[in-house]
């Protein structure tokens, strides 16, 4: 194989040396607990706060202490769900609004509560993926506790109107949540712009290590613990913290950030270009709308094919992208998120993600136009369902 395109950067990205440069000395010789009161435990300790620090101002929260670090962004996730859940029931407020192509961990979450007695309300999406400021109000009850909207979609990359949303629900008194995971690092995030009470974000989505992230909790909000234990986070996550993934995610989110002006432009060129391209196929779709998409991601269908097959091809040709959320990958029922939008069965299946990063190129652009094209008409021509289609088309 002589070419590889790797496309699948919406469900994880390469470490960058930045990154893995900042972390090593907390892997090597900088190795003390950082709740140690010796030497080297206060030297792990201050990359910590250093970490901490950095982190606010690269989203501009007000405050260090608002940035509490987690395992990732399903654990961010869960704990600003229960923990608001837990807050609104001692004040008789069971309700929770959300959407219906937020990420699984959103969602089982959701469906968790749902079992403990909460009501959960799911906001359509419409054919363009996004949310409606006014249907958010119009579902807002005395009794909700909660708002929680993804920023950007993982599967199609619609980027929802979250400082609108955000001021809806304040208007009514509601705590609003954000997954911001596959936002953050990749378009630019200020909180106190946004004015989102809560917000999630995982390391490993902007070059970062795997296993660590962030959840932003405005002060004055007061979650319970997330585990019990020692005094790390404040006593509200027990657990010595993992220092060099710490100092990891927050030199790569710098990082990221200030590539940020040059790197997109760059890869919203190389969107639309393949976009453009593809959508000369015969029964090619983009999911999603145009304008409001993060700069690196495409997500089509192509009627009469299975997004399987179609993946497979590509892996033999060197391209690796996916069909949808990594934490689905091994599902064979159609994307919830496309079906949101309005897509029958048959058409969900034959999806398409590629999701680029810094360092996709436009020859890896020019590669996947040269490849994909002609996998798509060898599937089809396998395909009985293209037969019918056509057929359909003929009467």
């Amino acid at each position: 194989m002589s070419k590889f395109v790797y496309a699948d950067n919406a469900a994880t990205t390469k470490l960058s040396d930045t990154a893995f440069e900042a972390m090593k000395p907390y892997l090597t010789e900088l190795y003390g607990n950082p709740s140690s009161l010796y030497r080297l435990g206060i030297k792990t300790r201050a990359a910590v706060d250093n970490a901490r620090e950095d982190i606010a101002k690269l989203l501009n929260a007000s405050k260090p202490n608002e940035i509490y670090f987690v395992s990732g962004g399903s654990e961010a996730d869960n704990w600003a769900i229960k923990g608001a859940a837990e807050l609104g029931e001692k004040k008789g407020k069971k309700h929770i609004i959300s959407s219906k192509f937020e990420h699984h961990a959103v969602l089982h979450t959701l469906e968790y509560l749902e079992k403990k007695g909460f009501e959960i309300t799911l906001l359509d999406v419409h054919e363009d993926g996004l949310v409606r400021p006014e249907e958010l109000e119009a579902a807002i009850r005395s009794d909700t506790a909660l708002v929680t909207i993804m920023f950007a979609n993982n599967e199609i990359g619609t980027i929802q109107p979250i400082k609108e949303l955000a001021e809806t629900a304040h208007k009514h008194g509601v705590i609003f949540h954000t997954d911001a995971v596959q936002a953050v690092g990749t378009i630019p995030v200020d909180i106190a712009e946004l004015g989102v009470d809560m917000l999630s974000l995982s390391a490993h989505k902007f070059h970062g290590p795997k296993g660590v992230g962030a959840l932003y909790v405005k002060q004055g909000i007061r979650l319970p613990n997330l585990v019990h234990g020692g005094a790390q986070e404040r006593g509200f996550r027990a657990g010595t913290e993992n220092v060099a993934g710490i100092v990891g995610m927050a030199a790569a989110l710098k990082e990221s950030v200030e590539k940020m002006p040059e790197r997109n432009p760059r890869l919203e060129k190389i969107r639309d270009k393949i976009i453009d391209e593809l959508l000369k196929i015969e029964r090619s779709r983009i999911n999603g709308d145009r304008k409001h998409r993060l700069p690196g991601n495409i997500n089509m269908c192509f009627h009469g094919i299975e997004g399987e097959s179609l993946l497979l091809m590509l892996d033999m040709k060197g391209v690796e992208a996916s069909s949808g959320s990594a934490c689905t990958s091994g599902s064979l029922d159609p994307s919830h998120v496309l079906l949101s939008i309005g897509l029958p069965h048959e058409v969900a299946h034959g999806s398409l993600r590629l999701s680029f990063s810094d360092e996709t190129t436009e020859k890896d652009a020019d590669y996947i136009l040269e490849v994909l094209p002609p996998i798509i008409e060898r599937l089809r021509a396998m395909s009985p369902l293209w037969e019918k289609i056509k057929k359909n088309d003929k009467n």
